[in-house]
């Protein structure tokens, strides 16, 4: 088989980069190899998301750039969310694209490839098909470490700002027997943590009758897994079982990634965010109830159209009364063809930057704190990548947090027992102990 060589960069969530791994295993098959340099690849693989605001504009500024350095004869290929929002009108706005193909037909894209050599005509893939990605796509390790692992994808919420279920469909969940044997085939290949991925991780239902803190105990079984993690979840789709599993199953890391979205009740019900901020305060208060050191992530949007000062200053008060260990935070742009990009009342440009410019710089003192409060302090520390500088590697703690070390390549895989010797707002410093 002749050695080619594959180009990916991927946009976006945690479910963009499970599916890209996935690709990459697709294509293996055919004889791609995985090359960093796109003016050396045969394919060159854009895997977009839609959610960000000037998601389109953004891939057709990164196949302008792409197009100046790919060599004769190679292939761009368009993946991803903006394919299945819009596919026909970037097909229509850069004759660059070779093959366009939505999120759930990934599993046929060695066959588009070779419908376009055969063909020699651009391709588009964009509908729902009826057999699952996930009976079709090998398994493929994100790193010597750790892995991602979809359980779950698609959402029947329907925020009035989102546009996933217009570009991943209706929840779809898959049965834990096969998510098992995925899990088990991760783990004998190296993987030492596994991160249960889904649009709404705890809306699972692959099982009748069980849902994701049932599924997380299976996994827990597996022989040489050391960790398990999820994201994202959907506040009022938690249950008491699931916050449960964080006090009874030692390997289910002490971080849960939890998005709020707005601090003000009535901005939620504009979002059609289906629970109040008293709930979800409730929710944060039984985590750590059974587990007190539990870490807390969240997401929020600022500048939702009709968002008032009064508004806003409810959702500083709810991060100073949840205390974030880490959080992402962005203004709300306009989705086509989502209910909030036709809402009236949008807020100027320059309301959303200054009100994102204030809740950013508290959630940062926040997370620095975070961050302080493990100084002194002995954490096991998985290492899964090269620092930046000659003899460093980069871990993780339990609580998410990255850690940089000094330590040899040989320790990459490794859980590291690490004492904690500084911190920053976006990282710790630590020194590996005997």
């Amino acid at each position: 088989m002749n050695k080619k060589f594959l180009f990916v960069k991927t946009f976006g969530c945690q479910m963009n980069v499970y599916d890209s791994n996935r690709m990459v295993g697709a294509l293996a098959v055919h004889g791609y190899e995985p090359t960093e340099a796109p003016e050396k690849a045969d394919v060159i693989l854009l895997n977009t998301c839609h959610i960000r605001e000037k998601a389109s504009e953004k891939l057709f500024s990164e196949i302008g750039r792409l197009a100046k350095v790919r060599k004769k004869g190679s292939l761009i290929v368009v993946a991803g969310c903006v394919v299945q929002a819009e596919g026909k009108e970037i097909l229509r706005r850069s004759p660059l694209i070779d093959i366009a193909i939505g999120p759930q037909n990934y599993h046929q894209l060695p066959e588009l490839i070779a419908k376009y050599v055969r063909d020699q005509g651009r391709v588009i893939q964009a509908d729902f098909p009826a057999e699952s990605k996930f009976d079709n796509l090998p398994m493929l390790k994100t790193s010597p470490a750790n892995a991602f692992l979809a359980i779950q994808e698609g959402c029947d919420n329907f925020c009035s700002y989102c546009v996933v279920p217009y570009t991943r469909g209706c929840e779809y969940s898959r049965p834990s027997k096969e998510i098992l044997a995925e899990a088990k085939a991760l783990v004998k290949a190296g993987a030492k943590e596994i991160m249960l991925l889904g649009q709404n991780v705890n809306c699972w239902h692959g099982d009748k009758g069980r849902d994701l803190g049932d599924l997380i105990r299976d996994v827990a079984k597996i022989n040489g897994l050391e960790r398990i993690r999820y994201t994202t979840s959907y506040p009022s789709k938690i249950t008491q079982n699931l916050i449960n599993t964080h006090a009874d199953t030692p390997k289910l890391m002490p971080y849960i990634h939890l998005p709020i979205q707005a601090g003000s009740d009535r901005i939620l019900k504009a979002m059609n965010r289906q629970y109040t901020v008293a709930e979800y305060e409730k929710i944060i208060a039984d985590f750590r109830s059974v587990r007190p050191d539990i870490a807390i992530s969240s997401d929020f949007i600022v500048g939702f159209p009709g968002e008032t000062e009064e508004d806003f200053e409810q959702t500083l008060a709810v991060v100073e009364r949840v205390q974030y260990a880490s959080s992402f935070s962005f203004k709300f742009s306009a989705r086509p063809g989502t209910p909030a990009s036709l809402m009236k009342n949008q807020i100027p440009e320059e309301v959303k930057t200054r009100r994102l410019m204030k809740l950013q710089k508290l959630l940062q003192s926040q997370q620095r704190s975070f961050n302080e409060s493990t100084v002194g302090k002995e954490l096991d520390v998985l290492l899964t990548e090269c620092g930046k500088m000659c003899g460093q590697l980069v871990g993780y703690t339990p609580y998410m947090q990255g850690t940089v070390v000094k330590a040899p390549k040989s320790q990459l895989g490794k859980i590291m027992r690490v004492k904690i010797i500084g911190a920053s707002a976006t990282a710790l410093t630590g020194k590996i102990l005997k």
